[in-house]
């Protein structure tokens, strides 16, 4: 698990490092035309951090060009060839990774270069919110699509079962985005029905409030988005759980079961139900990450401060240090998600137990 968030955070680290742009450069973009080019360059050559990259490497470096490139005896001259600053390019980042890495695992992600504050207070500013939503959303999808998707599998081939079906197709292939913009045309504009807030998670005098009037006032902001955010799951994890909860009673040891005289409970919530589990305990492997991470398109329609909107910032003004927090948070979640399924599959499949015995 270590060596593989490492190698994830080291091939991040370089792909975020040959991306096209810097903050500083965009910083100056933004600050208009009466800078002097002298200064540009001189604030541009101060904003880089100077790195110690080991002689030894810089020998290295210089030995390598000059095989790469004999024709050329001037140290001067192998300094301005490709090879040289190709390979001096990968010490200085190593280097610069290093230096990363060491702070990390203290959980130190550094500042942000958007705005000099700490990622960690940004991150930690921004993720009670999106987990509040993806929680909500979460709980509402699973309590209510594994039971209809199970009702439905039961009642395979009724008039219920084909409605029920249609209308999850129609619902699974609404985009988020359409469906959040059409919640706020309806119920959030004065033209329609103006019932919910528009945008945020809570009101200008929340601070004001008392303690259940707070969570009245959050609740409401929340509505819309909690709904944009179920509806495609919803529909998706319903038809998931209908597929193969037909699939497991489908199986011979289900035919068994019922030739040796159980009654119908037993045959389909004792036996058919726990293996038919198996699937969700893979899919919930994706549930940390994915509570975690926030979904862009819905925080950026109604405006909310999440993991999510900050993620997309971060990428819009090439803050690589919070880029670098995001990525690393969530290759870690997702493989202590992985870790998780596959401990949960002891408890689920007592084949695997008895396997490893």
């Amino acid at each position: 698990m270590v060596p593989t968030l490492f190698g994830i955070t080291l091939i991040t680290f370089f792909i975020i490092k040959l991306a096209p742009g810097d903050p500083n450069e965009l910083k100056l973009m933004f600050a208009g035309d009466s800078l002097p080019a002298d200064k540009i360059a001189a604030y541009l050559a101060d904003s880089k951090p100077a790195l110690d990259v080991p002689e030894w490497y810089v020998e290295f470096t210089e030995s390598a060009s000059q095989k790469l490139n004999s024709n050329l005896g001037d140290p001067e001259d192998i300094k301005e060839t490709s090879s040289y600053k190709a390979l001096m390019w990968i010490g200085e980042n190593t280097v610069f990774y290093g230096k990363w890495i060491s702070k990390t695992v203290r959980l130190d992600f550094g500042r942000s270069l958007k705005d000099h504050q700490p990622v960690a207070d940004k991150i930690w500013k921004a993720l009670p919110v999106t987990l509040l939503i993806n929680i909500i959303s979460l709980l509402i999808i699973y309590s209510i699509s594994m039971p209809l998707g199970i009702w439905s599998a039961l009642n395979k081939n009724s008039a219920i079962d084909k409605v029920v079906m249609i209308k999850l197709f129609v619902l699974y292939s609404l985009p988020s985005f359409w469906v959040a913009s059409m919640l706020l045309m309806f119920f959030a504009g004065a033209d329609y029905f103006d019932v919910f807030p528009i945008m945020g998670v809570s009101s200008s005098y929340y601070n004001e409030l008392g303690f259940f009037e707070k969570i009245a006032d959050v609740s409401w902001h929340l509505v819309l988005p909690v709904i944009a955010s179920t509806i495609g799951g919803f529909a998706f994890l319903t038809r998931f759980s209908r597929s193969n909860f037909l699939d497991v009673v489908s199986q011979d040891y289900v035919r068994t079961a019922r030739a040796k005289g159980l009654s119908e409970f037993k045959v389909l919530y004792v036996h058919a139900l726990k293996n038919a589990l198996i699937p969700f305990v893979t899919l919930m492997g994706t549930l940390l990450p994915s509570l975690l991470g926030g979904s862009v398109v819905i925080e950026q329609i109604f405006s909310i401060p999440g993991m999510g909107l900050l993620s997309f910032d971060a990428v819009l003004s090439r803050d690589h240090n919070t880029i670098m927090a995001v990525a690393t948070i969530g290759a870690f979640l997702t493989l202590v998600g992985i870790l998780l399924s596959d401990l949960m599959y002891g408890l689920v499949d007592p084949r695997i137990r008895l396997d490893n015995k």
